[in-house]
């Protein structure tokens, strides 16, 4: 056993420091639990901070038809109907009521005339109802959570990596970490985890995910026994930087057209008139991002592959009062001033709609005692994430994981135990790149995994692209077996890496077996060599399962929905319309 570890025990470990961590880490300590939190980076660091755009909650503040069916109409629709009807109408009916105890703690929105929180339009939602800071929102939401964290009961451990979970008799026991400044290690034993960390976004080469999002917490989970679910949907954020090169991929918030952004091709044609001329620039995020790639491929694209985005008309004094963020980022990294000029955007990877399989009331895997919120868990996203649902769903179910692993502790007597014989050897395997030789470079493998993923698994995808990139992808796992880096643990992110990328392989496989296995098209899923939605996929979403080392890809019938949320989709329009008469 390694002479300097430390040795921890707590009710409940949070893995992951965001903001589905955090609101977890504050819900159960409230309810009386001993409560830690495990952050890879620094605390306020998360990767929840890039969601700039706002919250979506139907408040009404702007359109008083918006309600909760509305919005799980809107979230039903945008994710093609494989999302779990009850993890969407417990989301829409809770979601408001988490943004006004956000702003009860002391989150600052942007107002109305009025004083209520201002709402603005996204994509495909039928009602103005992102609350938002500017285009700050995330940033925001991480600041609020981060104050009221230091009002309860937990202990926060910072830039810590976390590499095993442990079981006793099937039970989750806890986890082993090491911290990143000098490599000791940490044991810490738990009678419920929460997995909270993120998605894995750094998987590809183009991407708006900083350097965090590498699926550490799904990995561990699924390597524990849980399982993933829709790992096929990979959401491509329609706008993303493009050039300078140094910067492709950093997002452009979908705020930029909800406050009136204009996208347009080389012709100067305001194109997504051809693809949906009713919501235009503010249709599904799939829809615009094909639509880009559509453009770009007939020859209609910008100088450097993307589409012009332009939000002149709005004036100097409203766009920076409105969107403060974008014109200092395009001023920072690209010397454009964008009160003045258009811009060129592109899709750049930006979420996973698919992660751990969870129960809709309590976030519970199928591992007793490990639950999961946010990013790295699914359910609610379904084939397509709409902009502004990923900060409301870290909100109403990182609470519920922290309820739910709270009722769990109730109702289970004892502290599962840790195995020392599995701890040394979960020691001896991280370190084992330090004493391997002639072992593989983790960067330059990170490097040719983002170049098998956007090749063969990005945005427009065929069968044998897939298969080729199966067995590229199979090839370099057994290649990862052997990673070495030089040095010592102090200060070495190419140790670091090698956890990374070991991670990240085990859920790119999931990504391209579940794709190759959904033969259509459906959201995030773009099949060239099968364009359509079918029927019968629709019924059905993919589940995979680590059995024996290996990966193995199962279906499992879509939970089918009651006859009075089935209602809601006979109305030939969104609830709220159909209710008001007009859309208000």
């Amino acid at each position: 056993m390694s002479d300097n570890m430390e040795s921890h025990a707590y009710d409940i470990l949070v893995i992951g420091s965001g903001g589905a961590g955090l609101r977890a880490a504050i819900a159960a300590a409230e309810a009386g639990a001993t409560v830690a939190v495990l952050g890879k980076s620094l605390l306020g660091k998360a990767h929840t901070v890039m969601a700039e755009g706002g919250v979506a909650a139907s408040l009404g503040n702007l359109d008083p038809a918006d309600g909760w069916e509305t919005h799980f109409y809107d979230t039903m629709r945008s994710g093609h109907f494989i999302n779990n009807y009850k993890t969407v109408e417990v989301f829409a009916k809770e979601a408001p009521e988490r943004v006004l105890e956000l702003e009860y703690w002391g989150a600052v929105f942007d107002r109305t005339p009025e004083g209520k929180i201002m709402q603005r339009p996204f994509g495909a939602h039928t009602f103005r109802r992102l609350c938002h800071v500017g285009d700050r929102t995330g940033k925001e939401l991480i600041r609020t959570l981060e104050q009221k964290i230091f009002t309860v009961n937990v202990d926060v451990f910072q830039e810590i990596t976390a590499t095993k979970l442990f079981t006793d008799n099937g039970r989750v026991a806890g986890a082993i970490a090491y911290y990143r400044e000098d490599g000791h290690f940490a044991l810490f034993s738990a009678k419920a985890v929460v997995i909270a960390t993120g998605g894995w976004g750094k998987s590809y080469k183009v991407t708006s995910n900083s350097w965090e999002s590498t699926g550490d917490g799904a990995a561990l989970a699924f390597e524990a026994g849980a399982e993933l679910i829709d790992m096929e949907m990979v959401q491509f954020h329609p706008t993303g930087m493009v050039w300078p090169p140094g910067v492709r991929g950093v997002l452009v918030t979908e705020g930029v057209r909800g406050e009136g952004g204009l996208l347009r091709n080389s012709e100067g044609e305001r194109f997504m008139e051809k693809y949906d001329p009713q919501r235009m620039e503010l249709s599904s995020r799939d829809v615009v991002s094909r639509s880009i790639y559509k453009e770009v491929q007939a020859g209609r694209g910008t100088p450097h592959g993307g589409a012009w985005l332009d939000i002149t008309h709005r004036g100097p004094a409203y766009i920076k009062r409105k969107l403060p963020g974008m014109y200092e980022q395009f001023m920072a990294l690209a010397d454009v001033d964008i009160t003045k000029t258009k811009f060129e955007v592109g899709p750049t990877i930006h979420y996973t709609m698919g992660g751990l399989k969870v129960d809709p009331l309590s976030c519970a895997t199928n591992v007793p005692g490990l639950f999961a919120a946010g990013e790295c868990a699914a359910g609610l996203h379904g084939a397509n994430r709409l902009g502004g649902n990923s900060l409301s769903d870290i909100l109403v179910f990182g609470k519920r994981a922290g309820d739910g692993a709270v009722e769990f502790v109730k109702g289970h007597e004892g502290t599962p135990k840790i195995d020392d014989s599995e701890v040394q050897a979960e020691i001896d395997r991280v370190l084992r790149p330090f004493s391997s030789e002639n072992g593989e470079n983790p960067y330059a493998l990170h490097e040719q995994l983002q170049e098998i993923m956007a090749t063969h698994a990005g945005i427009s995808r065929t069968g044998p692209d897939l298969e080729q990139g199966l067995q590229k992808l199979l090839e370099l796992k057994e290649r990862a077996r052997n990673m070495a880096v030089p040095g010592s643990r102090v200060f070495n992110p190419g140790w670091h890496t090698v956890q990374d990328v070991h991670n990240m392989i085990t859920l790119c496989e999931a990504i391209i077996r579940g794709a190759i296995e959904r033969k259509e098209s459906r959201g995030a899923q773009w099949r060239l060599d099968h364009p359509d939605e079918l029927e019968e996929y629709g019924k059905i979403n993919f589940v995979h399962k680590l059995e024996d080392g290996e990966v193995k890809t199962y279906t499992s019938p879509v939970p089918e929905m009651p006859a009075e949320l089935k209602e809601l989709f006979n109305l030939g329009a969104a609830p709220g319309i159909a209710k008001s008469g007009k859309k208000e």
